[in-house]
């Protein structure tokens, strides 16, 4: 019964017996913008000396769109990330869930720019896969090392603690079994805290991230929550991409609050957070620095603009605080 319903509609919630196909096609997802990131990264849109040894260099060429998409949600993220940075003067946590084979970590610590302590949590499978590459890329383990008091690390197929930098498996749906593990590798909930997610809570039912969105705001007294999600749902094109994925058997469990920049707002407000701000994409496009966005549009042809700004539409960059006050976390924009 509900493997025919499954069928029938991409718009029929998920039973708890399909939930592993999900998870499967979530983490196929993290594959893929995985894959387009080494792509625009290799063709020159941005610096990123650690993804090659993560990630494999796809053969298929990706188009502009994409490439210019993923530009604007890296910098959109980078530049909250590093604002937060620069007020708590690095003295505070960072906590990036569903972080996939992400190389912010490595990145800091050539800026100088690393927080008192990094962490990092996704499905158990793609932890493993990026403890694997970390085990046996210099590139990647001696950064870590270099930071690390200790004689030896503590590592195992689903975790690795050290002291600047933490890789967790975990479900971030089972909020009990997250905290003991981040406790585990020292959370420090006193510490200013910046959390990131990045198309992570739209697998998620609207009841569970707003009780992850809810746990944040509970947990750290100061704080602050950056999203990076799909939005204008409602729309024929929000249709297509929802069709799209389902095809894939990926099921957008939470698109009901993906349907305005509104909706991303209100639910930051209704769980906890004290102010919340929103940009779609290409509005956050149009206020990047003028001259990097005219090098990396003289990088390939855009053929039709007007499929980036449709693309760009039904993308968003949320970011909320809570506390703070002292710190000016409120004053942080793109």
């Amino acid at each position: 019964m509900a493997a025919s319903q499954r069928e029938s509609s991409p718009f029929a919630s998920p039973s708890s017996a399909s939930r592993g196909t999900d998870d499967e096609g979530v983490r196929g997802t993290c594959e893929d913008a995985s894959v387009c990131k080494r792509y625009a990264v290799s063709i020159g849109y941005w610096h990123d000396p650690y993804i090659e040894h993560l990630v494999r260099l796809s053969k298929e060429r990706k188009a502009p769109e994409i490439n210019r998409g993923y530009f604007a949600r890296v910098q959109g993220v980078s530049q909250l990330t590093k604002a937060f940075l620069r007020k708590t003067e690095c003295h505070c946590q960072i906590l990036n869930l569903g972080a996939g084979m992400d190389t912010t970590f490595w990145k800091l610590k050539d800026e100088d720019l690393l927080p008192s302590k990094y962490f990092e949590v996704d499905f158990p499978m793609i932890v493993t896969r990026k403890l694997h590459n970390i085990k046996n890329k210099p590139a990647l383990a001696k950064p870590i090392v270099e930071l690390h008091s200790e004689d030896t690390l503590a590592m195992n197929g689903h975790i690795l603690d050290s002291k600047r930098y933490a890789v967790i498996g975990a479900d971030l749906r089972d909020l009990p079994e997250l905290e003991e593990k981040l406790k585990k590798c020292n959370m420090n909930t006193q510490l200013p805290t910046l959390l990131i997610t990045e198309c992570v809570l739209i697998y998620m039912t609207p009841e569970q991230s707003a009780n992850l969105i809810k746990w944040a705001a509970k947990t750290f007294e100061t704080a602050m929550f950056i999203n990076y999600e799909q939005v204008n749902m409602d729309d024929r094109f929000g249709q297509i991409m929802i069709e799209n994925l389902w095809r894939r058997q990926c099921h957008l469990a939470g698109v009901e609050t993906c349907k305005s920049l509104e909706s991303q707002r209100e639910r930051l407000l209704a769980n906890g957070w004290e102010t919340a701000s929103v940009l779609d994409m290409m509005e956050l496009y149009s206020r990047l620095p003028r001259a990097e966005v005219s090098r990396i549009e003289s990088l390939e042809f855009l053929d039709e603009m007007e499929l980036l700004e449709q693309l760009m539409r039904h993308y968003c960059l949320c970011w909320a605080t809570r506390g703070g006050q002292e710190l000016g976390l409120k004053e942080i924009t793109c």
